[in-house]
């Protein structure tokens, strides 16, 4: 159970520095002491914030074929992906530390255990004494994204305890993924992240829906992004010809535990979203229904969650 019953959040709405992982960085570290600075204690980053969610991109890939100039651009998001843990991880964590506050953030993670040629949509957790506590690895990238991006497995489900709730999160589609969203409820999730790329008027409906289901604050961040932002020298940049000129028109917002906004969503324009929680919220909120409380039927429903780690199937002995 949470300690504090108020609790002052963070959500940013922003740009990476596209294919940039050095640049991205640097900016997350200004935007998280601006949010500390705001007295945030919780902040919380878009999916794949470094070093880009790369929206409009094929990497020169159809089926039954990839080309030379997609490989390259694929090599230039693979070189600007970070290991976790490690020093991108490490700069964060000084961010953190400093600013006294809890950072969640959606990175783009090579894998640094087997080939290192995986990449997974990732989001980290990071304490206020710049520890990283823990990571969730998307667990099925959406139609395109399963181009460049692995699966994560339930090795990677956690909730965290923290002074202010717990914390977990599930990445953008995964929260239409039923029994993900189950998984983190019965975990008793309190502040629940969702980093998306998703800036349809839909989505709100989505995080709507999940802060009344889960009886949980839901904090949903996403970029603001225009065509401009892109690195004009990919090898594949005539892929945005026919794009918007606004590729991501962001959306973030947060919502209480009866589905209520509490920042109503941000269309436009990068901002630093500033709200303070009533934790007590969720305590009333579940007067009338707790979805793995007295509204459950645990003699009826039973979920199963595997959380053994994905191993190589390549062995050596």
């Amino acid at each position: 159970m949470y300690t504090n019953q108020n609790v002052r959040v963070a959500v940013i709405q922003a740009a990476s520095v596209i294919m940039d992982c050095d640049a991205s960085i640097e900016k997350a570290v200004s935007l998280i002491k601006q949010a500390g600075e705001k007295g945030a204690k919780i902040v919380v980053f878009p999916e794949a914030f470094i070093p880009a969610y790369p929206r409009g991109l094929s990497f020169g890939t159809i089926i039954g074929s990839r080309t030379e100039d997609g490989r390259k651009d694929w090599y230039r998001y693979w070189e600007n992906s970070i290991p976790v843990p490690g020093e991108a991880t490490e700069q964060l964590g000084t961010a953190a530390r400093e600013a006294g506050v809890y950072v969640v953030m959606g990175v783009i993670e090579r894998d640094s255990e087997f080939s290192g040629g995986t990449l997974y949509c990732s989001v980290i957790f990071i304490g206020p004494d710049g520890s990283l506590l823990g990571k969730h690895r998307k667990l099925k990238p959406t139609a395109a994204e399963r181009i460049v991006w692995g699966e994560g497995d339930g090795s990677t489900l956690p909730v965290f305890e923290t002074p202010y709730g717990k914390i977990g999160a599930l990445i953008c589609w995964e929260n239409y993924m039923p029994l993900a969203r189950a998984a983190m409820y019965a975990q008793g999730v309190q502040l629940y992240i969702a980093p998306t790329a998703d800036a349809r008027e839909s989505w709100q409906s989505t995080i709507r829906h999940i802060a009344m289901e889960g009886r949980c604050f839901v904090l949903s961040s996403n970029q603001y992004v225009t065509k401009d932002m892109y690195p004009k020298d990919l090898a594949c940049y005539d892929d945005l010809v026919s794009s918007p000129d606004v590729m991501s028109n962001g959306g973030s917002a947060i919502v209480g535990p009866l589905g209520d906004y509490v920042a109503k969503p941000v269309w436009g324009k990068e901002e630093i979203i500033i709200a303070d929680l009533d934790m007590k919220q969720i305590a009333y909120s579940q007067f009338d229904f707790d979805p793995v409380g007295h509204y459950s039927r645990p003699d009826v429903f039973k979920l199963l969650v595997n959380k053994e780690k994905k191993e190589s199937t390549i062995w050596m002995k």
